[in-house]
């Protein structure tokens, strides 16, 4: 059987079940690894499984092992709607960048850390005691502030209607807070600032913090939330890799897929072996 051959960054749409895999990283990508790279990684989906509780949405040990290898041998970030503080406690590595809420609150290698939104603080408060309120007798539902949005979780709700009536409440604050919007993901409603904001930016953002800019990027997601991610990925002619599961007949924008965070992770060190292959070379 030949192996796939290599591919490069397409705009158009895809159906996640008929993208062929990331893998093997040597044969499929391997002569476009040539220069510095940037690894960006989502977490929720993509490091780790989709749990009911997103607390338990932990690392590995040999994930970890992975990321440290990696971290090691090329530039590494973490991008992730979690909260920043949590995102950062979950993965446990010094030394690399972590951006939370979907790239609203920014923490770089050195410490500094950079908050887009700190205007919108109050209107979230506002938006969360509504929420509570109206939503809070809804067996399952879990209401949870981060810093920059709330995520109203639905994933332990059992009743379709239950479910449908959060998602209007959150549709609703989202039009009536001028300042917030309404969005989305896997069995999950969120309130974030209205700015132009996304994971996508704050790749970009981190490639110019970073003096990264000649860096290949290569982000792995696996939400709707990480479409912007790929979509700043492809316009740099990086590679775009989204991890399949509950949404694998969604369209995507990605060059390739992977089938669980445990195909993530050997990707992830194949392409470690790829980069210290080729620095030994």
């Amino acid at each position: 059987m030949q192996p796939p051959t290599e591919t490069s960054s397409g705009s158009g749409s895809t159906r996640l079940t008929d993208l062929a895999s990331a893998r093997p990283v040597r044969d499929r990508f391997g002569r476009r690894l040539q220069g510095p790279i940037g690894v960006f990684l989502d977490y929720d989906g993509t490091l780790t499984p989709i749990v009911d509780d997103p607390d338990q949405a932990l690392l590995t040990a040999t994930m970890r092992t992975t990321i440290e290898d990696l971290t090691s041998v090329t530039l590494v970030a973490i991008v992730s709607g979690r909260d920043l503080d949590d995102v950062r406690a979950k993965v446990g590595i010094d030394g690399i960048a972590y951006a939370g809420s979907h790239g609203l609150d920014i923490l770089h290698p050195d410490g500094d850390r950079q908050q887009l939104a700190p205007d919108h603080l109050e209107v979230l408060d506002r938006a969360q005691q509504e929420l509570e309120r109206e939503l809070g007798a809804i067996p399952g539902v879990r209401v949870e502030r981060k810093r920059f949005a709330i995520a109203v979780h639905d994933r332990q709700v059992d009743d379709p209607d239950a479910r449908s009536r959060i998602a209007e409440a959150v549709g609703r604050l989202g039009t009536r807070f001028d300042q917030l919007r309404a969005t989305g993901g896997k069995r999950i409603h969120e309130l974030r600032p209205d700015i132009d904001w996304d994971k996508g930016r704050a790749i970009e953002a981190l490639l110019t913090a970073l003096d990264a800019e000649d860096h290949l990027p290569i982000y792995l997601g696996d939400d709707l939330t990480d479409e912007d991610g790929f979509r700043v990925v492809s316009n740099r002619r990086g590679i775009a890799v989204v991890i399949r599961g509950e949404d694998d007949d969604r369209l995507t924008i990605a060059d390739a897929g992977l089938d669980s965070p445990d195909d993530a992770q050997r990707f992830l060190d194949e392409l470690y072996e790829l980069i210290t292959d080729r620095d030994r070379s």
